[in-house]
């Protein structure tokens, strides 16, 4: 797959996971559980967010 090509797609899916993540972290801390209750889960969201983002930048962008 050519740089461009690979380095689209990949902003692409993770944006889109991004976005998922963060909307249902978002409503699970305003809904019923409240900030308190989704806090556990918007902590792991974060984390894997900022894993999901390296693993782009490792894979797409770096030249290695």
């Amino acid at each position: 797959m050519s740089y461009t090509v690979k380095l689209i797609m990949g902003l692409i899916g993770t944006a889109l996971l991004v976005t998922f993540i963060g909307g249902l972290s978002k409503s699970i801390s305003s809904g019923f559980a409240g900030f308190w209750g989704g806090f556990p889960f918007m902590v792991i969201a974060i984390i894997v967010c900022g894993m999901a983002i390296y693993d782009y930048w490792d894979e797409c962008v770096r030249k290695k």
